[in-house]
């Protein structure tokens, strides 16, 4: 039996909102962060977020814009991965400690802003920063509706 989400999707619901998540997507492109490490930190915060259908749509879209799979089949282990630069890494560590706020006292250590800070300016690290907002924001409201993977295939 297939997945069935609980109700139509939220954005489709309020198709102001869906422009207002896309703008503000749109809005983090050309300022520091390569379309690359955008795709890695949607992947893993999807990863951690646990939505299936993020992990799916930006697995497939990364492959489709040329990243490897050898790569996005390594992002949930990345630390142990050879295959991710410096400022990658940076990226996936920030990802995975602003997805995961409430799991430590310090949410966003001094080391883990500093890493960041060192491999992106202040403006690229605000896209940074909003993309991996951005990408919680779309993964709670699949995780809340259920939305199974890929019904936009077909």
């Amino acid at each position: 039996m297939p997945l069935q989400a609980r109700m139509p999707h939220p954005v489709h619901q309020l198709p102001d909102a869906m422009k207002a998540l896309w703008a503000l997507k749109s809005s983090l492109e050309h300022q520091g962060v390569s379309a690359s490490t955008f795709a890695l930190v949607e992947l893993r915060a999807s990863q951690v977020n646990g939505c299936g259908a993020c992990v799916d749509m930006h697995s497939r879209d990364a492959l489709k814009a040329g990243e490897t799979a050898e790569r996005l089949f390594a992002v949930a282990a990345w630390r142990e991965a050879p295959y991710f630069n410096e400022a990658e890494r940076a990226a996936l560590a920030l990802t995975e400690a602003l997805t995961r706020i409430s799991d430590r006292p310090e949410s966003v250590s001094d080391d883990i802003w500093s890493e960041a800070a060192r491999h992106y300016d202040e403006k690229a690290l605000s896209a940074l920063v909003l993309a991996i907002a951005n990408i919680n924001v779309w993964n709670r409201l699949n995780v809340a509706v259920r939305q199974p993977a890929g019904p936009w295939k077909g």
